[in-house]
Parts: C-alpha cells; structure tokens; sequence
C-alpha cells in the first residue's frame, strides 16, 4: 500500500508532502491543476517511461520519495532479494532528476537500476485510464488475467512443468541425433583407426623403450670390440689369473710373515669379488650387444609404426592406447545408436503427450472460465448503463508455450449485431472507462497487495452512472487501496479520503498543492464540482444528499 509520497522541483510543485489511507482516495481538482503531475511524479520514481522535462524550472534537481507498507507475503519481497537489496515491511523509493537529464534511483538507501525500480512497480501500482497500455488494455496480459479470475495456478503450474520436460526431451533427441549423425559421418575413419591400433597394440612406454632398444643396437658394433677386450682382460687371463696367483703365493707365506700379510690376503679376496661381479655386468653387456641384425630393422620398423600413428591421430604415443579405447566408445555408440534414439524418441513423444494433455484441460479450463467472466462482466456493463453492449472474451489457437496454447483477448461489440473488436478500438472515451471499470471488477479477487489508480476513468459519464461508478470503486477499495483521480461528484462522494488539487501563483510562479479535504471543505468542493465555479446553498445541499453512504 502506498503510505507517502514527497515530490519536491518537479514541473510545477515546489514541495509537496502526502500521506495516503486505505480505502478509496480521491483527488479531484480544476482541469490543469496538476492532477496529472502527481502520477507522472508517482510514475517517475516508479521507474515509469514519461515526460522528458520533469524538473521545476530554476531548480537543480526534482526529486520523488514514495513509502510503501508491505506485508510479508507480498512479491516485490522477492524482487529485493534477487537484486540483493535490503527488505522489510517498509520500502522507501528515491529517485533523483537532475537539470541535465541525470536520473538516479535508490531502494531502502541502496543504489538500483531504472530496471529494478519498473520490477517493483509492477507488484505495487496497477494504473487504469483511458490511455491503459500497461494494464486491461494491454491484449498481452488477458491470459495471464483470465487464468486469475478462474483460479488456473495449478493447472497453469503443470502445463509449465510439461512443458519443460517436453523441451528437455526434445533437446536430448535432437542432441542424440546430431551425434549419431557426426559419428555416422564418420564410421569408415573409426572402424579402419581402430582396426589399425588394435593390430599394433602399442603399450604405454613402449616408445622410450624402442628407442633405447634401436640406439644400444646401432651403436653395438663400435663398442663390441672394446667390451670384450676389457673382459678378457677381466678373465683368467688376465686380472683375475693375477690375482688368483697373487693370492696362492701370498698364503703359501702367510704363516712365516707373523700376520704382516693378513690385511693384504683379505682385501685381495674382497678385490676378486668386486673383480667377479664387474665381470659379469660385463658380460652381460656383450649378451646384450650380441644381436641378430634382423632385429633392428624390427625395432626400428615397430617404432617408426607407433610413431607415425601417433602423428596421424595428433596424440603422444603413450597415449595411443587411451585414445584406442575412445574410439571404440565412440563406436559402440554408433552401433547402439538406433536403439538410443528409439528410446529417446518415446521419451520425446511421451512428454509431448503429457504436454498435450495438460494444455488441453488448460484449455478447457479458460473456456469455461471465459464464459463466467463474460457474464460476470454483462452484469456490471447493466448498472454502468451499458446493458446493450455485449463483452466477449476470445480464446483462439495460438503457438504451444509454457502457458499453454491459447491466445486470449477481451473484445467488445457496444451495441448488439456490431461488430466485436478490441476495448480501445470499439468503444469510445466514456464507454471505455466503464468498460475497464466492470472487468477490473470481476477481475480483482484478492488483489490488495497492489495500489490500484484509476485516472479519469468516471470521464464521460454522470448521474446514475457516476454514482455506480463511484459505489464501484469503492467497493473494489475495500481491504485495499484505491486512488482516483476524478471529476465526477458522484465518485468523489463515495472516497473515505479527499484532496483537492489547485494552483496558485507565488512571487511570479505559478505552483501546485494539495490540500486534504475535512468534512465541511468536503461538502464546498463537492458542491463546486457540481455547480462550477459559483457554489450555491443549493450545490452545498446536492453535495451532502451525495455524501450520504
């Protein structure tokens, strides 16, 4: 509910303070008193597209401070906590317009977007008029509105899910075909490259090994020659015979050295163990240099092989075999993919039908609903004095969407046999202010959390009308709020709160106010809106006949 609203430089109010009430609130005033400035000041920190000049000439900037109540289960809760902006039960808007065009907003004191600010506006201000493009004139949002009035959330809730799963399912086929055809595209490449690495079977590190392998064995015939020398040298022939015989000589004398040769012996017989193991790593290495020349040309023939696929398929040749069993997956995809697309393709149809399903008893829902609301809104055109005219709500096929596959759009014939067409085009200025006051009837339902604006949409009409009109609004107030801008006595009288909106002229300026209105001051204004400009004892007399509830 909208608590305040401080506008301060804006067109042609200076300062201007104004607490509003629950209930119906109406603003009434001269033509050209500024009435339609406190809803472009309410619009402008609302976040509303408007006027481009909006700052009081000679002022640096204009600023509107707007106060709302919320209560706890209201949706611009929601909207702070995605924008990550403070909440509570009080939202305070601030918006600023500098001389130069500069606007900036703020929310509870925090910086936001213009974006934000029109977010919010949507769950605080619902604005009826003659120009109501973004409310019941808005074909856009007759859905939406059809499906409140017949209490569709949980259908409308089960069509959306159906449809993101069917949608979910769609994808998931279309993707399942896409790679099976990539991967069709491909099935000659994939069973020969498999082919081709099974028969060679590389093994990781196997290509290091080869390498050393072919390297000992192209450089074995240089150093054959020079490792058996040394081993004969090594043998019984050489060190090892001199030292066997060093040994022999030196025991055969030990005893009569008196142990002086001890140390000697012993670190002879450790040199020949030392000697025994350098001779067998020797001849290991000449068993190792003893190759068939045959075999090179294998090893070298196997490297070159595992190196050439692993240039081919752009990987390292360790990682052939990784790569092997990637190719097989992708391979057995394809030979499993009519299957996987069978069974994709029932989940897909499934989902459709399910989708099917929910959207045809949506459908059927709104045309019943469609059916109530038209009678509901036949009975409020009767006392608005419009009981030839015929309201018809218009449910044709449209596009499958999350919401169904309905388009819905409120048309009007103004009287019977003519011709049906949307509110805006068919029906003229006081028809259609009536009009969108009886659909705004039925269609309300439990919509307190919003402050409902209704600018002159009494013009036009008067007498019995206005007077129904009036009871209307006040009606539509109840356990809400409801503000009206209005020249109609009638509508006036039946508002729990009144303003009046006037000019005056101040050191050279001509300035807006507002003034709430008492009982007695009540009664003159009243009495003035019926009898223009001079108030007779007769005017103050119609005036309290129709202040009486």
């Amino acid at each position: 509910m909208l608590r305040a609203l401080d506008i301060r430089d804006m067109l042609i109010i200076d300062r201007l303070d104004l607490t509003f009430q629950p209930g119906l609130n109406a603003l009434t005033g001269e033509t050209g008193a500024g009435k339609s400035i406190l809803l472009d000041s309410l619009g402008f920190v609302l976040g509303w597209r408007g006027r481009a000049e909006l700052v009081r000439q000679g002022a640096a900037q204009g600023e509107v401070v707007a106060e709302f109540e919320l209560p706890e289960d209201h949706p611009a809760h929601a909207i702070l906590a995605e924008a990550g902006l403070p909440g509570g039960s009080e939202l305070i808007l601030r918006r600023v317009n500098t001389a130069e065009g500069r606007k900036t907003a703020w929310v509870n004191d925090r910086r936001c977007s213009g974006e934000v600010l029109r977010s919010l506006s949507d769950t605080l201000i619902e604005l009826h008029g003659q120009h109501d493009d973004r409310g019941l004139l808005n074909p856009r949002g007759h859905r939406a509105m059809l499906d409140t009035f017949a209490g569709n959330s949980t259908q409308v809730a089960a069509v959306r899910a159906a449809w993101s799963e069917a949608a979910r399912a769609r994808k998931t086929l279309a993707d399942a075909e896409a790679a099976l055809a990539a991967v069709r595209s491909e099935e000659e490449f994939l069973r020969h490259s498999v082919s081709e690495l099974d028969q060679l079977d590389p093994q990781p590190g196997e290509d290091a090994e080869l390498d050393a392998r072919r390297r000992m064995m192209q450089g074995a015939e240089r150093i054959r020659d020079d490792v058996a020398r040394a081993f004969a040298l090594l043998g019984s022939d050489g060190a090892e015979g001199a030292m066997a015989d060093a040994v022999r000589w030196l025991e055969g004398i030990a005893d009569k050295a008196e142990g002086q040769l001890d140390n000697s012996i012993a670190a002879l017989g450790r040199a020949l163990i030392e000697l025994g193991e350098a001779q067998d790593g020797v001849s290991a290495c000449l068993e190792a240099l003893d190759f068939n020349p045959t075999e090179l040309e294998q090893v070298e023939e196997r490297l070159f092989a595992i190196r050439a696929l692993a240039r081919k398929h752009d990987v390292a040749p360790d990682d052939l075999g990784a790569f092997a069993d990637t190719l097989r997956e992708r391979l057995s995809r394809l030979e499993a993919g009519d299957a996987d697309i069978a069974e994709k393709r029932a989940e897909a149809a499934s989902a459709q039908a399910s989708y099917d399903k929910s959207a045809d008893a949506l459908s059927a829902a709104r045309r019943e609903a469609a059916s109530a609301l038209d009678k509901a809104v036949m009975a409020e055109l009767a006392p608005l004095k419009m009981e030839r005219a015929v309201f018809h709500t218009e449910i044709v096929p449209a596009d499958p969407g999350p919401e169904g596959r309905d388009g819905v759009a409120f048309t009007v014939a103004t009287n019977p046999g003519a011709p049906s067409g949307p509110l805006n085009k068919i029906a003229s200025g006081g028809e259609l202010s009536r009009f969108l006051l009886a659909l705004k009837v039925c269609l309300s339902g439990d919509d307190s959390a919003r402050t409902m604006i209704f600018d002159e949409i009494d013009r036009g009409v008067g007498g019995a009308t206005a007077d129904a009109v009036g009871r209307r609004l006040a009606s539509l107030a109840q356990g809400g709020q409801v503000l009206v801008v209005t020249h109609s006595p009638q509508v006036a009288a039946r508002a729990a709160h009144h303003w009046r909106v006037q000019k005056h002229v101040s050191q050279g300026q001509t300035l807006s106010t507002v003034l709430p209105l008492s009982e007695p001051d009540r009664v003159d204004e009243i009495a003035r809106m019926v009898s223009g400009d001079i108030v007779t004892e007769e005017a103050r007399a119609a005036a309290r006949a129709l202040l009486q509830p």
